[in-house]
């Protein structure tokens, strides 16, 4: 009888229980499907719950290949567990046995010699921290005139959590560097996606107050509040206080156990106080240092680590260059340390609604606000249309435009630099965002006179297009304004469903 790694594969449809995802899904079958001879690598890697599992499995099912997820075991039973699953899978009688991951990978081969087939291995580095050696076993099975590759038109797809891990698999001195024809990350769910996924995009000032709590993260509505979505802005305060904040929720402690998924991390303490620090304002890798009261070469380190898990991101001011500051990557994460750490006996005793009650203000303006600030740095990036700002968009970033006169310094938000034909890096825009104020002409006329220093300073500002972005709307003058074309006008509306 033939193993079920014997049918064709044809055009694969995403599955329909499968919610967007439409691009991975089609590099991931894309991947899978090519016809092309030798056999190929790809590594697959994303923060926990953002569904790669979920994908990867349904990839292999609808492909016929095999897929194996590994956990913390040792090598001896990961090896065993390894042969009993592909015994399964080619119908053998008895299980296959492995004294060694050489005789495995080879075995992984051996399956692609008839056809393209796809072999996912999950969880990748469970089994590397246990076989040190196992990324250069692979390298030498896909060594370039290996009869046992050439002949072979085995998939495989290296697929990891821990993002410190997956990033230094094909980069630097990893044996398996220039060995991946395809190496994909998967990203949490967009903002508007998130909107969609949480059957809250008619409410778009409902669906960017949930998304300044969880973000992105696709499993946070499914498994860790089983589908309970805020019925209105009215239901709001009673749903962060019956999943972000009691105790009875697993959201509740996601936030600290993110960090516990880097397993290379040593200093949790560390970590947690960086992002403490961050959550906090403290922008500046000096700001950071003082706020711990520690030197600045300390949390170098850390930072970097952090960024390298998708836990923090660095920006650079689009007008300073040698300035750089640093923000939360993760919703849950800046919600935890501005919110629930301080707060953490309280609430561990059932006090949600008293918590909030008091920390209800302080999530509006330390968590909400530099969260709208974001979201219309990406909106610019991804959504404005190139007529919005006269030009495609191709760089979005903070700036901080000098005022020697006024001894000051004007921050702006939204600083969009695009393409005009053949032009590159042209300042298109520069905008202010504010998610709790009516904005009016005096924040136009802000903009209007940083754009005025900046040509002072000899930068080309005749295509700047000034932009005003609001969660609370535009005076009646602003708007007649944005009518006449000059300014920008994004509220709420627009940022979830215009361009």
């Amino acid at each position: 009888m033939p193993g079920p790694y014997s049918r064709p594969l044809l055009n694969l449809p995403k599955p329909p229980d499968m919610f967007a995802r439409d691009w991975e899904w089609s590099e991931l079958t894309a991947f899978a499907a090519d016809e092309g001879p030798e056999a190929t690598m790809a590594v697959v890697s994303g923060r926990r719950r953002q569904g790669k599992s979920f994908l990867l499995d349904s990839l292999a099912r609808a492909a016929g290949g095999f897929y194996f997820c590994a956990y913390e075991a040792t090598e001896a039973e990961s090896l065993r567990r390894f042969g009993e699953e592909l015994g399964q899978y080619t119908g053998s009688i008895a299980p296959m046995r492995f004294d060694r991951w050489e005789q495995a990978v080879d075995a992984l081969l051996a399956l692609g010699k008839g056809r393209p087939v796809p072999v996912v291995i999950d969880e990748f580095p469970y089994l590397a921290r246990a076989t040190p050696s196992l990324p250069s076993i692979v390298q030498v099975a896909y060594g370039p005139r290996r009869p046992e590759r050439l002949e072979s038109r085995t998939r495989l797809l290296l697929c990891g959590s821990s993002l410190s891990f997956m990033g230094k698999l094909l980069s630097g001195t990893s044996p398996l560097r220039g060995r991946a024809g395809l190496e994909l990350v998967v990203q949490p769910l967009d903002f508007r996606q998130a909107a969609a996924f949480w059957g809250i995009e008619e409410d778009p000032r409902l669906a960017l107050l949930v998304h300044s709590v969880v973000g992105g993260t696709p499993a946070y509505r499914r498994e860790f509040v089983r589908d309970d979505v805020p019925a209105g802005l009215d239901d709001f305060d009673a749903w962060v206080c019956r999943t972000a904040l009691s105790p009875r929720s697993p959201l509740y402690r996601e936030a600290r156990y993110l960090l516990a998924d880097e397993s290379d991390l040593r200093d949790r303490a560390l970590y947690h106080s960086v992002l403490a620090a961050l959550a906090s304002g403290n922008a500046t890798a000096g700001r950071i240092a003082g706020c711990l009261e520690r030197p600045t070469s300390d949390i170098t380190h850390p930072l970097t680590v952090l960024q390298d898990c998708g836990l923090v991101r660095k920006e650079t001011d689009s007008f300073r260059r040698n300035r750089s500051v640093y923000r939360v990557g993760e919703p849950l994460i800046a919600f935890d340390h501005a919110i629930s750490r301080p707060k953490l006996p309280l609430l561990d005793r059932g006090l949600a609604e008293q918590v909030w009650a008091s920390s209800r203000s302080r999530f509006l303006s330390g968590v909400v606000g530099p969260h709208f600030e974001q979201l219309c740095r990406e909106w610019a990036a991804h959504f404005a249309a190139p007529e919005t700002f006269g030009g495609m968009p191709i760089d979005v970033s903070y700036g901080t435009v000098p005022d020697q006169a006024e001894r000051t310094a004007h921050e702006i938000d939204v600083v969009v630099r695009g393409a005009v034909g053949q032009d590159n890096g042209v300042l298109l825009s520069l905008g202010e965002a504010k998610w709790d104020q009516v904005m009016g002409v005096g924040h136009l006329e802000r903009l209007r006179h940083a754009a005025a220093l900046l040509a002072g300073r000899g930068v080309d500002t005749s295509a700047v297009r000034p932009a005003c972005y609001s969660g609370a709307g535009f005076t009646d003058e602003l708007r007649a304004a944005g009518d006449r074309g000059e300014v920008v006008l994004v509220d709420l509306e627009r940022l979830y469903r215009g361009d």
